[in-house]
Order: C-alpha cells, then sequence, then structure tokens
C-alpha cells in the first residue's frame, strides 16, 4: 500500500488540478503491483466549505490507477472547475491484504455513509477484530473486509465521546493510535475539521513535503534546517518540493491554518528534540524511464554505473584501500565479534547467500544468512557479541524491521545495508552502508541486488586490511572491482541473443536454474526474478542436491541452466551460464551464454544479469506488466 495527500492552503486550485496532483502522485508510486486505488477530496464547492457544511467525495476503483482516473472522468456530479483556496485531498492504492480488491474494500476508508472522517492507512493493524467487535458492540456498522475500516470507525467513535467541544483533530488521532497494534502510516481527513491534515507512523514510512514561500512555525517541536545529499527513493513527493521531514514512530503531524506541528505521543529514551527539514537531491528525470520500455529494463542496463556508485569514494584502487564511513567508528567491534548474522527477504537475502563464502574466507568468523521471517519464528539465539546485518533496498521491510529490533533488544551490534537514506532501517541501525544504487522503481529488484552484493563484497575487504596472509587476495578482488563496471557492460552486449533464447522458452511452463558454490544465490535470484515476472515456475537449486531428489523433474521438454551429464542423459536441454574461458565447458555443451571471466567472489555478479535479462525478456513476450507484477509490492511493509 501507499499514501499520498495534498494540502494547499491559501494557494488557489481547481478540483480539477488538485485531482491530477493526487493522481499524479499514485502513478508516482504505481511501480509497486497494486490492485486498486482511491481518493478522498471536498464535496460540493466552495462556498460550502466557507459555511463548513461541505462533505467528502470519495471515488474508489479496483485495478491501476488510469482505471481510477477513467471513474473521476465518469463522476457526473463532480464540478472539475470549482476553486478552492484550501482543500485536503488524500489517495491511496492497494496491495490487497484484507479482502478482496474492490471499491468498498480500496481507501480511503470512511467512518459512516456520511464520510465525516476518511483514513488511508500503509501498514497492518494486528488487533482490529478485537476493536472490530468492541466498535459492533457500540453500534457501528461495517461494510468492508479490511483492519483500516476499524481506525476510521474508531476516530468517530473518539469524536462523539469527546468530553469538549474543543478537543484538535490531532488529540483525536493521537487517542486512536494509542489502540492501534502492528504497523502504520497513516493520514485522516474529516468534514469536521475542514483544511486539516493529520498524520502519524509506527512501524511504516511517513515524510511531508514542505512548500512554503514563508518560514514554517511549530507549536511544540522546533524545526531544524540541514542537507541531506543522499535521499534517492520518494519520487511522489520531489516533482513538488525537495524539502521534506521525516516523522518517526509516533510522531503525530497535524497541519492547522497552514501551520505545521509535531508532537510525541509519548516521551522515550533517545528521543530528538527536533524533526529536521530535510533537502532530497534527486533530478525527476532520475525517476522517469527514458528510453527503456519499462523501469526494470532500464535498471539493467544502468548497472555498469549504479555498481560504480555503490564503489565511488570508498574504494581506492591505487593503494588498495576500502573505506566505509558508515562503520568506521564501529569496525573495531565488529572485528572482535563472535559471529556475523545476516537477516533479510527475497533479494537481499540472496546477497547474502551470494557473499557468504568470501565473508567466512576473509573474515574467518562464522556466518549465518536467515530469513527474517522465519529468524523470527525460531526466536533465533542473539548474543552480545553478535554482529547482525539488516539487508533491505527500501529500508523499511516490514520483517527485517521486526528482526531488527529484536536483535537491538538483545545487546547485539546491529548494520544497516540499505538504498535509501532516512528509512527506518538506517535510522534504527547503530551504523550502516548505503548502497547508493539510485532509485529503483522496478518491482523487481536488479541493480540493488548487484550493488548490495558489491557494498558486502568491500565490507569482507575491510574486515580483513590489517592481515598480511590474505593481502594477495584482497588486491586480486579490488583490482576484480576495478574493471567490474567495463565487464557488466560486456555481459549487457548479449541482450539480443538472450532475447531470441527467451523465444525459444517463453511457452515453456518450468525452468530449473542449478549451479554450485558462488553461482549457487544466482540460481535463487534467477528463479525469483523468472516467478516474479513471467509467472512461469522456476527452481533455484543446488547442483549437488541434484540427484537428491530435483533430477525426477528433468524431462526433454524442461529447459535447465546448468547441470550438465545428469541432465543430458534424461534428455534435458541444458542451457550453460558459464565464463567464456571456460573451453571444456563450452566444447561440452550446445547452448551457452558466455561471460566475461571475473575473480571467483564477483563471478555471480556477471552470470546473474543474463538471468535478469532472460526474465525481462520471458515477461514482454508473455504480454506481462513488468514493472507491475501481480500480488506484489516494491517495499514489503506489512508482515
Amino acid at each position: 500500500m501507499c499514501i499520498f495527500a495534498y494540502l494547499n492552503y491559501h494557494v488557489p486550485r481547481t478540483r480539477r488540478e488538485i485531482l491530477e496532483v493526487l493522481i499524479k502522485g499514485l502513478h508516482r508510486l504505481e511501480y509497486r503491483g497494486y490492485d486498486s486505488a482511491g481518493v478522498g477530496i471536498d464535496g460540493g464547492n466552495a462556498k460550502e466549505w466557507e459555511t463548513n457544511s461541505k462533505n467528502i467525495h470519495l471515488i474508489k476503483q479496483t485495478g491501476k490507477v488510469k482505471a481510477l482516473d477513467e471513474e473521476i472522468h465518469r463522476q457526473q456530479d463532480v464540478d472539475l472547475d470549482v476553486e478552492f483556496d484550501v482543500h485536503l485531498g488524500i489517495a491511496h492504492t492497494r496491495w490487497a491484504t484484507h479482502g478482496v480488491p474492490s471499491p468498498v474494500n480500496s481507501h480511503p476508508q470512511r467512518s459512516d455513509k456520511n464520510n465525516e472522517f476518511i483514513v488511508i492507512h500503509n501498514g497492518i493493524i494486528t488487533n482490529y477484530k478485537d476493536l472490530k467487535k468492541f466498535l459492533e458492540s457500540k453500534g457501528y456498522e461495517f461494510e468492508s473486509e479490511t483492519d483500516t475500516e476499524t481506525i476510521a470507525k474508531l476516530v468517530k467513535y473518539m469524536y462523539d465521546n469527546r468530553e469538549s467541544d474543543a478537543i484538535t483533530f490531532a488529540t483525536l488521532v493521537e487517542q486512536v493510535t494509542q489502540q492501534l497494534e502492528g504497523a502504520f502510516a497513516l493520514v485522516f481527513k474529516s468534514v469536521h475539521y475542514p483544511g486539516e491534515a493529520v498524520g502519524s507512523r509506527r512501524g511504516g514510512p511517513l515524510l511531508i513535503g514542505v512548500r512554503s514561500d514563508h518560514k514554517l512555525s511549530t507549536d511544540h517541536i522546533p524545526i531544524l534546517y540541514r542537507s541531506c545529499d543522499g535521499f534517492k527513493q520518494n519520487s511522489a513527493v520531489i516533482e513538488h518540493t525537495n524539502r521534506v521531514i521525516f516523522l518517526e514512530d509516533d510522531d503525530i503531524a497535524a497541519v492547522r491554518d497552514g501551520r505545521l506541528s509535531i508532537h510525541r505521543i509519548k516521551r522515550t529514551a533517545g528521543d530528538h528534540p527536533a524533526r529536521a527539514i530535510q533537502t532530497l537531491q534527486m533530478e525527476l528525470q532520475q525517476i522517469m524511464k527514458g528510453n527503456f520500455s519499462s523501469f526494470m529494463q532500464k535498471e539493467i542496463f544502468e548497472q555498469p554505473e549504479s555498481v560504480v556508485n555503490t564503489m565511488r569514494g570508498r574504494v581506492n584502487f591505487e593503494n588498495n584501500t576500502v573505506i566505509l564511513g558508515g562503520l568506521k567508528d564501529h569496525i573495531k567491534e565488529i572485528q572482535r565479534c563472535r559471529r556475523l548474522i545476516m537477516i533479510a527477504c527475497g533479494t537481499s537475502y540472496h546477497a547474502g547467500v551470494a557473499t557468504r563464502q568470501v565473508l567466512e574466507e576473509l573474515t574467518e568468523l562464522p556466518v549465518m544468512v536467515e530469513l527474517a521471517s522465519d529468524f523470527l519464528d525460531r526466536n533465533t539465539p542473539v548474543f552480545r557479541d553478535d554482529v547482525c546485518f539488516f539487508i533491505s533496498q527500501s529500508g523499511e521491510t516490514a520483517d527485517s524491521l521486526l528482526a531488527l529490533r529484536y536483535c537491538k533488544e538483545r545487546g547485539a551490534l546491529t548494520v544497516g545495508i540499505t538504498n535509501t537514506v532516512g528509512s527506518s532501517i538506517s535510522r534504527e541501525t547503530d551504523c550502516g552502508v548505503h548502497i547508493n544504487a539510485g532509485p529503483e522503481i522496478g518491482v523487481a529488484s536488479t541493480k540493488a541486488y548487484t550493488s548490495q552484493f558489491v557494498a558486502l563484497i568491500m565490507f569482507a575487504l575491510l574486515m580483513c586490511d590489517d592481515r598480511i596472509s590474505v593481502q594477495p587476495r584482497r588486491r586480486e578482488i579490488i583490482q576484480g572491482l576495478k574493471v567490474l563496471p567495463d565487464l557488466i557492460k560486456e555481459v549487457l552486449s548479449l541482450d539480443e541473443e538472450i532475447q531470441k533464447l527467451a523465444a525459444e522458452l517463453y511457452q515453456q511452463k518450468s525452468v530449473l536454474i542449478m549451479g554450485r558454490g558462488y553461482h549457487y544465490a544466482t540460481c535463487l535470484e534467477g528463479a525469483l526474478k523468472i516467478k516474479e515476472i513471467t509467472y512461469m515456475h522456476s527452481e533455484g537449486i543446488l547442483a549437488g542436491e541434484l540427484k537428491h531428489g530435483p533430477l525426477a523433474l528433468v524431462d526433454k521438454l524442461m529447459p535447465c541452466q546448468n547441470a550438465l551429464q545428469q541432465v543430458v542423459a534424461r534428455q534435458g536441454r541444458p542451457i550453460v551460464i558459464c565464463d567464456k574461458e571456460d573451453y571444456e565447458t563450452i566444447k561440452n555443451s550446445s547452448r551457452t551464454i558466455k561471460v566475461p571471466h571475473s575473480v571467483d567472489c564477483l563471478q555471480g555478479i556477471l552470470s546473474v544479469i543474463p538471468l535478469q535479462l532472460l526474465s525481462f525478456h520471458l515477461a514482454v513476450l508473455r504480454g506481462y506488466d513488468v514493472d507491475c507484477p501481480r500480488n506484489l509490492a516494491k517495499s514489503v511493509t506489512v508482515e
């Protein structure tokens, strides 16, 4: 789910202009694979707003944001030319978690049939059944299957039972959020508080974009001004303003009479006495497709540049040194630890698997790689002398965030590996490395994977910089990093060849991808890409395990990437991705994709790119939306 709100204060805007801003904001967020969308705006006309008798108009539709836009223009009772001096509009794209995609289950959710309060919600409310039971006992009727409707009903209950007519909107929201369990980012709108917006977050990201001709004043917490050079992600905001405030958990932010106030629900240890306005350094064209047909294709071809940006200013190829500024205050403590635990989900988990072997080699420490959800389910023992890495492109992955808090409670040192400055993981970890891959819009991660891979390699090199015995190996890897961008360009030149291969395979039902050692992670990641965007069955298999079961899947119809003699003997049709200097394999294979040679621990970066390209072309040939695969979201902020 993604939420977007727009408030204009004494800046006249027609309803058409307001809806265009909201719809464009949702379009910017539509790289996530969502299934419905909705907006909440003022009904009636501007004169009614002035007499405080207006209503709220909801327009919701299943499908893509385009379907919502078409539904808006079908509305007979919506005058698009009426002008508002002050107006709050809220909008939402939904990824169904509670109830099937439908207009009634879409957001904004409402408190009652008169739309007295409406709310948009990103996240999940874990105690919604208890809240719903309570509200039903008080006579409130529910119309949707969502957890979010309980929030809208609860704020009306608080308003109906208020002790004073002078209660503020922010106080109402504070009372509501104190009753909520789970993760959420919320924005509220109400007929009782026209022109006011209130937002809050806990466990989910929420920021405020600020655009004003005057300096902001605040009622509770002073706002500081500073610059943030690295932030790369908020594409829905950047075309309107590059000045933003990141809210913290349990912040209540309210805009009333054009003034922003931010206050805490409760004071806790470590609270910062201010929220800073940060400047996003990001050009709008960075998030546009350019000459590419999709964001995924663009991001695959950006990898020569993105891995350079990950290494920029960190790897000195002349004197073979590595500097990671985000770790400098903790590196000695990390070097004294008992074990490394890498915790992640999906593609980020595969980046951990890909680099585990070289980490073990260069650090001489035991390295565990854990799926965040399973790590939590097992109540995995964690100790004070462990170092726990949390790998996440967005820095907002819910399972990884929960695992982070679990590890912090047990006293472990925590390290973030993220692509998003200002994200929850980057703020809550003790130290970390921003991978600097640039905005990744496509749901199926590509350049973030290779940049995470490189970041973890750099960490391994840093850990052993004072060990004389491994210096030849360090130099070999560093020089491998130096030529890596050029080798990636060479792999990308195979695009036409891989497109022809995809034309032969796209009608198949299943693809097995087999490899071993450093290439096992490549198999897992390649299979995930194929599953994500082509909807074909695909498995990544450790080749040594082939004869222990998966070999039963091989027949003459089964295209296999790698694992030769046993597959050929059973009439399988292997397609081999191999080092172009591996003459023996090439000689014995009927179909090969030849990638350039690199250092063993970096070869996985080169071998995964053909699989990224293959999955892309397979999806295009099968007629699917590459950037918005069904049922999936870019940043998984629910458990």
